[in-house]
């Protein structure tokens, strides 16, 4: 899991070139004029899912993981806390393959997100986005998903 701000962003573009490519679109696009839903970047290998939710309490929430994908995540506007979680010191459910989608059970730490933030998590980081601070807020946030 990586954590920073995008004015960091140039900091991690040699991960790879989804990574670059991932920073790059963040960097130079309007993000604030993008609405809901997906955006394709480059096909499969590269997407962005525009998302405007509120967020909801923890006991709400649920443990997740991928498989064939890293997520950024960014936050554009509102503040978010997410867990996070080692995937191997969790309790695995079965894996949903055409969802790339990974559920667990566990105990794990949380993250406090701004407005200008992002999250990078790795296929063997558990994450469990969309929670509530102090009260439910309106978030929009930007998540890549870069294929591995």
């Amino acid at each position: 899991m990586i954590f920073d701000s995008l004015e960091n962003s140039s900091r991690y573009t040699h991960l790879g070139p989804g990574l670059a490519a991932a920073f790059d679109f963040l960097v130079h696009s309007n993000l604030a004029a993008l609405q809901p839903g997906r955006l394709d970047l480059q096909g499969e290998a590269l997407y962005a899912l525009v998302q405007e939710y509120t967020t909801k309490p923890a006991g709400l929430g649920f443990w997740e993981a991928h498989r064939r994908y890293i997520d950024l995540q960014y936050l554009l506007s509102g503040s978010e806390r997410m867990g996070f979680a080692r995937l191997d010191a969790m309790q695995l459910g079965e894996y949903v393959a055409e969802k790339d989608f990974q559920p667990m059970n566990g105990i794990g730490q949380t993250l406090d997100l701004s407005a200008g933030e992002f999250v990078i998590f790795h296929p063997e980081d558990a994450h469990m986005p969309g929670l509530m601070l102090h009260t439910p807020t309106m978030v929009k946030k930007v998540v890549v998903k870069i294929r591995i």
